[in-house]
């Protein structure tokens, strides 16, 4: 599947995008996965109250399920304007 990270979130995984290969049965369980890789992954990830997560271009929860998935977002909150 295709994972993309936004703003900080990129800045601290050091790539925009990236293809990964996962059994993980939910976004959480990627998340998992992701940290387990690098540290730099442990870094994005070490507050989830700070990032939201879309999966196929729809919000979600970082409970949602991944079966067949083809992209999952990263990114920091939102704000109006």
């Amino acid at each position: 599947m295709t994972v993309l990270y936004f703003a900080w979130v990129r800045e601290r995984t050091g790539v925009a995008t990236e293809q990964v290969d996962t059994a993980a049965p939910t976004v959480a369980a990627l998340v998992d996965e992701l940290i387990a890789r690098e540290p730099r992954y442990a870094a994005a990830f070490a507050d989830l109250s700070a990032v939201r997560v879309a999966v196929d271009q729809v919000l979600a929860d970082f409970d949602a399920p991944l079966a067949g998935v083809r992209e999952v977002a990263f990114f920091p909150p939102m704000t109006g304007g």
